[in-house]
């Protein structure tokens, strides 16, 4: 059955709390958990003091551990936002994930442990009926501060998977808007964009990179080069389950989304030096007229 709960050991944190009476889980955020070893990381995890938990832990051997019931506010995401809102804890499950990290010698996700993630995060979606776009790391929502779970974890993977979004984008040749660029990164729902448009404000550059992170981890420099822009701005259209990069009249993928910011796919690789620009659908279009 797809809402089966996959076996997990009971490992249980005293550190959560109720959710909002009017909360609902839209949204399951990925970490790593960037300590030397799996047990150090359980023992934070468990330890009062800390006040940091997670609903599950992923062993690097595929072992699930259950800390914090689903329905309790796990304290995993801390200082972070999503299209325009706070409290992700209040509204997500988090998992983390067994990785000594960037700063311990951060190394590729065993495949026995991706598969646990898989069948895990498989069934919080289906049970709690998370859309794709709902499927974030820790570094989408705290772009500032987390860098988390990183360039190595197969996001495009968990996708095929039905477990998260990964689209088809077509390279793109030309000049990139800076102030275009911010606007599609907050549609799709990053925060902590500050206030600059130029290209290199440090606050677009970094969540220009934790976009690298997700959907363009081969390079992440928080440069707009053609694959980026291409990428952003199939990842704002929506796109990711049925391949497709042009808009559609109602977006699946992120629901709520504006009707102007429905972008239709980048026609790329026309002519050196053209502004590469989106297009908005036919009817908001009219309407502005």
């Amino acid at each position: 059955m797809p809402c089966a709960r996959p076996h997990a050991v009971a490992c249980p944190s005293p550190n959560h709390g109720p959710r909002r009476r009017d909360a609902r889980v839209e949204l399951l955020v990925l970490h790593y958990t960037g300590m030397r070893s799996g047990a150090e990381a359980v023992a934070r995890l468990r330890d009062p003091a800390a006040e940091v938990s997670a609903h599950y832990v992923v062993e690097e051997d595929g072992t699930i551990l259950a800390l914090v019931p689903e329905a309790r506010r796990a304290w995993h995401a801390g200082v972070s936002s999503w299209q325009g809102r706070g409290d992700v804890n209040g509204r997500s499950i988090g998992i983390e994930i067994v990785n000594p990290g960037h700063d311990w010698g951060y190394r590729p996700f065993p495949a026995a442990q991706v598969r646990a993630v898989i069948a895990l995060g498989g069934a919080i979606v289906a049970r709690w009926r998370i859309p794709p776009a709902g499927v974030l790391g820790h570094s989408d929502v705290a772009p500032l501060r987390k860098v988390d779970p990183g360039e190595l974890f197969p996001w495009k993977r968990l996708a095929r998977a039905r477990i998260g979004v990964w689209p088809r984008a077509r390279r793109c040749k030309g000049t990139v808007s800076p102030a275009v660029a911010r606007r599609l990164l907050r549609a799709i729902g990053y925060g902590d964009l500050g206030v600059l448009v130029a290209p290199a404000d440090p606050p677009l550059r970094a969540v220009l990179r934790a976009f690298q992170r997700h959907w363009r981890p081969r390079r992440i420099d928080g440069i707009l080069d053609g694959g980026t822009w291409a990428m952003l701005l199939a990842v704002s259209a929506g796109s990711g389950e049925g391949g497709l990069t042009r808009a559609r009249p109602r977006s699946t993928a992120f629901p709520g989304r504006s009707r102007a910011w429905r972008w239709r796919a980048p026609i790329c690789g026309r002519g050196r030096g053209r502004t590469a620009a989106p297009r908005r659908p036919a009817r908001a279009a009219s309407r502005s007229a």
